[in-house]
């Protein structure tokens, strides 16, 4: 009975770690100098964005040179039309650091005079938590609600080699603990 339970245990620590792994930071563009005016609409922000799966409670981190510029979090509509005069938040450290806590789109613009206008923006989608549905928390977004590009929903294959990984290790420690 001693090993059940201390099988138990480690099965229950394992799960745990696991699930309180699955937040990340993830580097704006990949890269320290991302945050800039696009060169082209090839380097845009958005389409780097359309690579990356967001998920609740990851951060996103910008590396800029502080006083230089900002990032601006705002609405939808202040991100179409440039506005950066009613920000919802502003960042201006250079070391910016953004924990996604919602489901749905959020809208960054540069704070500079005239960036956001040259290209200098981003939509990101965050997708609900593995297991929860977006309608829980709030209606799932339009495609007309964001401009930028669309996000496929996570695919099966792309789910199993995530989330399956850790299932796969629960069974196998599972089987060898029984």
């Amino acid at each position: 009975m001693a090993a059940s339970s201390s099988s138990t245990s480690v099965l229950l620590l394992f799960l745990l770690f696991g699930f309180a792994a699955s937040a990340k930071d993830i580097l704006l563009g990949g890269k320290t100098d991302a945050w800039k005016v696009p060169s082209s609409e090839s380097d845009s922000l958005n389409k780097w964005a359309q690579s990356v799966r967001f998920q609740v409670g990851d951060h996103l981190v910008w590396k800029y040179e502080a006083g230089k510029d900002s990032v601006l979090l705002v609405s939808k509509d202040d991100y179409v039309n440039c506005n950066i005069s009613n920000p919802i938040k502003k960042y201006n450290d250079g070391q910016t650091k953004v924990r996604f806590d919602h489901a749905g789109p959020y809208y960054f613009i540069s704070g500079e005079k005239g960036h956001c206008e040259k290209g200098q923006k981003l939509t990101v989608v965050v997708m609900s938590p593995r297991g929860k549905s977006i309608t829980a928390t709030s209606p799932a977004p339009s495609p007309a609600e964001f401009e930028g590009p669309a996000i496929a929903p996570t695919s099966s294959a792309t789910v199993l080699q995530s989330g399956g990984g850790v299932l796969m290790a629960i069974g196998v420690i599972a089987m060898l603990v029984f």
